[in-house]
């Protein structure tokens, strides 16, 4: 891949907040050194999106229907909040847990 399509791939993560300062500096030190060129599926590409993912798991204050829950979990996995929305409510409807998934979510990440 490209330095320039890498650099654009961590500046994405970054400014959606998947990525922290240090970490998106760390990233486009070794991507311009280098060191990342060439690194193919496990290369740098690959790594950033799962660095402390779940460390930087905030509730959304933008994208939110009552918690804000979905759109943190949305913003740290890179799927659509629809789509979170959508597994909690079949959790519910199915087996009744999504309701309390949801709720310990809410008390337990913290807002953005």
């Amino acid at each position: 891949m490209i330095d320039a399509d890498e650099l654009n791939k961590l500046a994405d993560l970054h400014a959606r907040g998947v990525l922290s300062d240090e970490e998106f500096a760390q990233a486009k030190a070794r991507i311009l050194s280098g060191s990342g060129s060439g690194a193919g599926a496990g290369g740098p590409a690959a790594t950033p999106p799962n660095i402390g993912a779940v460390n930087h798991l905030r509730r959304s204050r933008l994208d939110r229907w009552i918690g804000g829950v979905c759109g943190g979990i949305a913003r740290a996995t890179g799927l659509d909040a629809w789509v979170w929305r959508l597994i909690f409510t079949v959790l519910f409807l199915a087996f009744g847990g999504g309701i309390l998934l949801y709720i310990l979510l809410w008390i337990f990440v913290p807002e953005e």
